[in-house]
């Protein structure tokens, strides 16, 4: 049976709150300052100075502006970083990151179109069909949906396809394509309840696509088949490389097997065992392209891992809830940066487990880890660049507790050398089907 609020419930939480005697002042504080300002603890600046006993010079940050690119940036940080090094190019050398862009918005069309042919003949208020329409396309990603765009098209440089408004600020051209995808969705649903064959089908989706590709084109600008590599490197040494393709530069100037480097998940739900695969249904971007896949593993592990790739000299790109215990500006991650309940005399405190379970956290961003470090074989402090430019932070750096990195941090990025023998073995198992809706399936 339900039960309302009464009169006498009310008076007497106003009677509780009476006979505290620093209620006022701290109304009048957190009305004046808000929340954040009030609750802020500065210990917190303290404890977290940016020197680290492991720290890579990784150059420049970039700056994402207003998208959500941020695993896109943060996976092309990671190669530009070791191109950096190999090929002593200059610290605000960057990988396009509108190209990539690019090519993942194209093949989210072509994903959504698959997914909404394969379930045309659910209502429209089953789950999984709901959830499409939600979000036909984002900006948002994986790692191992990079890897899949860059497995097909390869990489150019910043130079070669820069930034245009509608990248750097992408909610106009999400609105539009999800608009159309939408509408797309009907034409499509309606040929299968119409018996259309497969061949009416596919002319209709590659009217579709060519209208997508064109949407792009002129939002994004089209990407180069073929361009020439020209710069200068840190030495002002004059280098140019002609007639590149896009595979043809990544083959030569980052050069790795993208299929060494696997997602590594801690998510400590019951639904989830230890040293098992996983895999999300409906997520991903190009169809028969690489499959998003998570090895989960116990914090100790995953931290282990990412420390022996930075002890190797190569970053790590890594995947948390950015917004939780976060002060921007500073460039402060750690659990203490706010004390709200001390402020409010409540207790907020949620496991790690519990806040994936009831919705409280999720991964919401990546950026990569260039430094930790290092007191007696255990970290204390994690140095993380951003892609938020360098107004933020330390020059565009953070700084990242360890207690904040096993509460809030969810996914690594690490080369199979750096796993031991078991849980490479582990890695390589079939994964396990999770729902769409699973929060390991969110995007960065």
């Amino acid at each position: 049976m339900s039960s309302e609020i009464t009169a006498d419930q009310i008076q007497r939480y106003q009677e509780e709150l009476a006979d505290r005697k620093d209620a006022a002042v701290i109304e009048r504080s957190i009305k004046h300052n808000g929340i954040l300002a009030t609750a802020q603890d500065n210990a917190a600046n303290v404890d977290l100075t940016p020197v680290f006993s492991i720290d890579l010079d990784t150059g420049h940050v970039a700056n994402q502006k207003q998208s959500g690119r941020c695993w896109m940036f943060a996976a092309l940080n990671t190669m530009r970083h070791s191109m950096k090094d190999t090929f002593n190019l200059p610290g605000d050398f960057e990988l396009s990151q509108n190209y990539t862009n690019f090519w993942d918005k194209f093949e989210k069309a072509n994903y959504f179109y698959e997914n909404v042919l394969v379930t045309a003949d659910q209502p429209l208020d089953d789950r999984k069909v709901a959830f499409l329409m939600a979000t036909p396309q984002q900006d948002g990603g994986q790692w191992d949906m990079i890897c899949a765009v860059i497995e097909k098209y390869g990489v150019v440089p910043k130079s070669v396809m820069p930034e245009t408004f509608n990248s750097s600020s992408s909610s106009d051209l999400n609105a539009l394509l999800n608009k159309k995808l939408r509408k797309d969705a009907i034409a499509l649903r309606e040929l299968v309840a119409n018996h259309a064959t497969q061949a009416e089908i596919d002319e209709i989706k590659d009217r579709k696509l060519q209208e997508v590709y064109r949407i792009l084109a002129y939002a994004l600008g089209e990407p180069a088949q073929k361009f020439d590599f020209e710069y200068r490197d840190q030495d002002k040494t004059y280098h140019i490389d002609q007639g590149l393709t896009p595979k043809a530069f990544y083959d030569k100037y980052v050069n790795w097997d993208l299929s060494q480097y696997v997602s590594v998940i801690n998510a400590p739900t019951d639904d989830k065992a230890y040293n098992k695969t996983y895999t999300v249904e409906m997520l991903g971007n190009v169809v028969n392209g690489r499959q998003v896949k998570h090895l989960n593993v116990d914090m100790a592990n995953f931290k282990q891992m990412a420390i022996a790739q930075l002890e190797a000299g190569q970053s790590v790109w890594f995947g948390c809830d950015v917004g939780q215990s976060s002060d921007r500006k500073a460039g402060i991650m750690d659990l203490q940066v706010y004390a709200k309940d001390e402020l409010f005399d409540v207790d907020f405190a949620m496991t790690k487990a519990e806040r994936l379970d009831y919705g409280e956290s999720l991964m919401t961003h990546a950026m990569v880890l260039t430094g930790v470090d290092l007191v007696d074989g255990k970290p204390t402090k994690w140095k993380v660049e951003n892609s938020w430019g360098d107004k933020v932070g330390e020059k565009g750096y953070f700084v990242m507790s360890d207690a904040w990195m096993d509460a809030y941090c969810y996914q690594v990025v690490v080369n199979k050398t750096f796993m031991p023998e078991a849980l490479q073995k582990a890695q390589a198992q079939t994964p396990e089907l999770l729902a769409p809706w699973d929060p390991m399936g969110a995007l960065a």
